[in-house]
């Protein structure tokens, strides 16, 4: 009995007006190759982060070089703009 641990990015979904990247893993339990079980946790990104009064573009370098292409692809200027804005008006 050789029981197995493996982790997926299974699904990128990129969602909304902001282009929120959704990340979900599964990680799956093999027992001799033979799935046993999968379970599943997602994560959302965003194209800006703010920190106090300051705004910087996410730091991609952490994530994979498929989501890295496909944030440099939505995340254009006008997209952080509006992220930008829209959030800070929620602020106020």
């Amino acid at each position: 009995m050789a029981l197995t641990k493996e982790t997926v990015q299974d699904k990128i979904e990129v969602v909304g007006d902001y282009k929120a990247i959704q990340i979900r893993t599964a990680t799956i339990i093999k027992d001799d190759g033979t799935e046993i079980s999968r379970s599943f946790h997602r994560r959302v990104i965003h194209p800006c982060v703010k920190s106090g009064d300051t705004w910087s573009d996410y730091d991609t370098s952490s994530e994979s070089t498929e989501v890295q292409g496909i944030a440099s692809a939505v995340w254009t200027d006008a997209v952080k703009t509006a992220y930008k804005n829209m959030v800070d008006a929620q602020s106020i």
